[in-house]
């Protein structure tokens, strides 16, 4: 019977890419936490229908990580593999982390006891040709989720657009540039919200890939220790090489990750200074926008002025028209009656 049960979203890494999720079920189905009296172990099971999409043993050394608010991963470096699921709610996912921190513990204190009874019944010749040490999952394949690909659309969309030339009539383009830094102030907002959610991120993973630097320090200690309780026993020289030249194998794997992901942190570190650039960058274009608005409101009030003064014009130009009709049919009468006077002189030289 499963000790704990929930319904999420089933994904794991591409094999591949070691990237991107890759879901294996349709739609969400039953994740359990299960007993194994017989090895005395915890395991995650969950089947779409007849299908075993997850079967993982939870180990001491696992770790489950909230990437949001309602995914989580871990991995499982017997199945060689990262596990993603996603919830339908924040609570369901804190409850499963809980659960699996629960039995993460109860599988360390069985292992402890199981170790302690070996210790016991074993001869110090089997203890010192122990079991192999598992080395830790390096988190290479965590790192490779799609929220990565949000800075290089942020450093694309943040370029500055050219601003219109200051030699074009103001007052006649006045609503094309009130609309083209409309649409730039929506351009910068969606910008603005990439910028801190990336900057969100970043942080997030500078502060887990600090727990797991961490993490690889202790286990580096511990594995000196062994190495220096190892060269202790001298029953089993040769095994006891073999085992330290594994572990210095180990040590020098877990170094050379430490190396990588500081390389990884210091480039977080330039990723969020370029970050800040850009929002200085739509810092300077917003005020030149806000500079821009002002101008424009200037070039309305004289465009309002100046419509005042032709629609003036054109009203006294209406007048002045009246007045030359009016003119002009006065001048016609007194031609005319100038006409008939001629006419009228006229007849009378010739009666005379």
């Amino acid at each position: 019977q499963p000790i704990f049960s929930t319904r999420a979203h089933v994904f794991q890494i591409d094999p591949n890419t070691k990237k991107n999720w890759v879901p294996t079920s349709k739609h969400a189905v039953t994740v359990s936490y299960f007993y194994d009296s017989t090895r005395n172990v915890y395991r995650i099971i969950s089947l779409d229908g007849s299908k075993a999409i997850i079967n993982s043993t939870i180990t001491p050394n696992m770790t489950f990580t909230k990437t949001s608010q309602k995914f989580g991963q871990w991995a499982d470096s017997r199945a060689n593999t990262v596990y993603g699921l996603g919830f339908s709610s924040e609570h369901h996912l804190s409850k499963f982390a809980e659960k699996f921190q629960e039995f993460k513990e109860a599988a360390r204190i069985a292992k402890e006891k199981s170790h302690e009874k070996m210790e016991l019944t074993s001869t110090p010749s089997q203890e010192s040709a122990g079991g192999d040490i598992q080395s830790p999952l390096t988190p290479e394949s965590i790192n490779g989720t799609d929220d990565e690909r949000a800075m290089p659309e942020v450093t694309q969309n943040s370029e500055p657009r050219a601003e219109p030339t200051q030699n074009a009539l103001p007052f006649t383009h006045s609503s094309t540039i009130s609309k083209h830094w409309e649409a730039e102030l929506a351009t910068l907002k969606g910008n603005n919200a990439k910028l801190t959610a990336a900057l969100l991120e970043s942080t997030a993973n500078v502060k887990q890939w600090k727990q797991q630097l961490a993490a690889y320090q202790e286990e580096a200690e511990r594995l000196h220790k062994r190495v220096t309780e190892l060269e202790c026993v001298s029953s089993q020289a040769n095994a006891v090489h073999t085992h330290k030249t594994e572990l210095n194998q180990t040590i020098q794997e877990l170094e050379s990750t430490l190396k990588k992901k500081e390389e990884e942190i210091e480039g977080l570190k330039q990723e969020i200074e370029n970050a800040r650039e850009l929002q200085a960058q739509r810092d300077s274009l917003t005020q030149k926008l806000q500079e821009v608005e002002i101008r424009n409101k200037d070039l309305e009030g004289q465009l309002s002025d100046l419509e005042q003064r032709l629609e003036k014009s054109q009203n006294e130009q209406e007048a002045f028209r009246n007045n030359l009709k009016t003119l002009l049919e006065i001048l016609d009468g007194k031609i005319f009656e100038l006409t008939e006077l001629r006419d009228n002189l006229a007849k009378l030289i010739e009666c005379s």
